[in-house]
């Protein structure tokens, strides 16, 4: 199992770059940042000085969206740091959230995602495509490299996922509901004619090594409320039962909407919605031991890489404990001699 890391272009930039090499170090394999341009500074900018700043970690916005940047211009920037840095970038996207909706926007619709995914790929790994109407290549591009992978929750992003992504972004790290989403994933990639097991599977959410585990709570109560931006969505859309989990839909009986002022932040004031259990389940918390455990867990249903949220306040000691403990705990143990 890969092991990725997650930051939030808050200034000074050159944090995320000091952090993104503390990451590399550490053994994770890749670095991804938010992309809402309104509540944190650019991400692509940042991600070209971490990529100059490293050697290995490929990176990546966690996640972009069709609707707040031209589908060719993502293409082209992403394609541009693969040429200046050898293929390290990957394209996570889905329909949108803060990025949209902290200006008055609105998530886009699945059939623009899935062309975008198309378009982004094809004119991200050096090809050319049909988009609006004529055939577009980016010429001075040659031999990149472009994987696009979908973020998703709800019964019809998931086949979505399953049908066209190289990769299936999952934004909770509970086992139960990772099992029951990557089963449709896979499912959806079989009817389609795909390999299921092609699809890379990529399960995210705030990850704080420690004892105080009150604490650690309270510093990731946050991403309960995200979550419960696109479980509301679905529940509005689809009804409580059926499209997901009733225990995933269940927990937002008592949201009573959202302020994004906050979003993604751990002084977030208005997730007082999300109980001790949902925190405990979406997220991973406690010592090393602990962490180990789950994402073991999360291994054997077949997830590829675990995204780590880094965003509370000892994040050095939480990346020093992976690449100590926990990192070396879930590779592969090769014998010098047998």
């Amino acid at each position: 199992m890969e092991i990725g890391a997650v930051f939030q272009t808050n200034p000074p930039a050159s944090r995320v770059v000091q952090l993104a090499q503390l990451a590399e170090v550490h053994g994770f394999s890749h670095v991804w940042t938010f992309d809402s341009h309104i509540l944190w500074q650019e991400p692509y900018v940042i991600l070209s000085a971490v990529l100059a700043a490293t050697r290995r970690v490929k990176v990546g916005p966690f996640v972009t969206n069709p609707a707040t940047r031209d589908w060719s211009v993502t293409a082209s920037t992403l394609a541009t740091l693969n040429e200046m840095y050898g293929n390290r970038t990957v394209c996570g996207i889905g329909r949108g959230d803060s990025a949209v909706r902290v200006s008055g926007g609105r998530p886009t619709s699945l059939a623009e995602l899935r062309e975008a995914v198309h378009v982004i790929r094809e004119l991200g790994s050096s090809r050319s495509v049909e988009h609006g109407g004529v055939t577009l290549r980016l010429p001075w591009s040659e031999g990149s490299q472009l994987d696009v992978w979908v973020a998703a929750y709800g019964p019809l992003a998931l086949r979505l996922a399953g049908e066209v992504a190289d990769g299936f972004i999952l934004q909770l790290a509970d086992p139960d509901i990772a099992k029951w989403m990557i089963e449709r994933v896979r499912t959806a990639a079989s009817d389609a004619g795909r390999d299921p097991m092609a699809v890379r599977i990529c399960v995210a959410g705030p990850a704080y090594v420690g004892d105080d585990l009150a604490h650690q709570r309270e510093q990731s109560r946050w991403f309960g409320g995200m979550v419960g931006n696109h479980v509301a969505d679905i529940v509005a859309k689809h009804g409580p039962h059926g499209a997901i989990p009733d225990d995933l839909a269940d927990y937002i009986a008592a949201r009573e909407g959202y302020d994004y002022n906050t979003h993604g932040r751990a002084e977030n004031d208005h997730v007082d919605f999300v109980p001790d259990a949902i925190v405990d389940r979406f997220c991973v918390l406690g010592t090393a031991d602990d962490h180990i455990e789950k994402l073991t867990r999360l291994r054997e249903l077949g997830v590829d890489q675990f995204a780590a949220y880094v965003m509370h306040d000892d994040k050095e000691e939480t990346l020093r404990q992976y690449g100590e403990r926990i990192i070396p705990a879930l590779q592969e143990h090769r014998r010098a001699r047998s």
